[in-house]
């Protein structure tokens, strides 16, 4: 099983990345929230990597945390009807922290608004995942790392913004850069207002 893979990035979409890796070049499938934070061409990159085969098919999908890894890897083996595209696309409109906020206070509202998600499949995230985060929370980044730990306050802030008239993954980047800055206690008040800010 290849658990990661590092080398240089030949090329990127905001869904694929060619990293070259000593002459061999691997396509790895992304999610658009692991894009933003890949570097230019020739810079060198780190994915961890989940490697999905079918009987037709194998595919290698990549991601910027162990954590987003982790989350990819229970969407597609424990929510049935979810394969790999559709938990990508998932991940590409909201980050893990603001999917793990909606799904454990049970914001099937929030969830619904992820285009390729319907009522029933954002229910079914609801009962298949809640409370499946143990592992995950192990591996999870303390708020040094720039990253706010996950909590329904994050998902209650994108939930806001996007009631605002922001679109769902402008309203996640928007939460997320706003939670970099304020510490780990900070209000959900305070996240909004820090977020409409800028």
């Amino acid at each position: 099983m290849i658990a990661g893979i590092r080398g240089k990035l030949a090329k990127s979409t905001p869904l694929t990345a060619i990293v070259d890796v000593n002459g061999i070049f691997y396509e790895v499938n992304i999610p658009i929230t692991t894009a933003e934070k890949l570097g230019g061409v020739n810079s060198e990159v780190f994915l961890f990597t989940k490697a999905i085969y079918r009987e037709d098919s194998q595919a290698l999908y990549g991601f910027a945390t162990a954590q987003e890894r982790d989350f990819f890897t229970l969407l597609v083996e424990k929510v049935s009807g979810i394969g790999p595209k559709i938990a990508l696309n998932i991940m590409s409109r909201m980050s893990v922290e603001t999917l793990r906020g909606a799904i454990e206070s049970g914001d099937v509202a929030l969830l619904s608004k992820c285009q390729g998600i319907g009522k029933k499949t954002a229910e079914r995230l609801v009962v298949e995942l809640r409370g499946a985060f143990g592992a995950i929370a192990a591996a999870a980044p303390s708020p040094a790392s720039g990253l706010p730990a996950p909590s329904a306050k994050f998902s209650d802030a994108v939930a806001a913004l996007t009631a605002l008239g922001y679109k769902l993954a402008d309203a996640d980047k928007a939460v997320r850069a706003a939670s970099s800055k304020l510490p780990e206690d900070a209000s959900t008040e305070e996240i909004i207002k820090t977020a409409l800010r800028g």
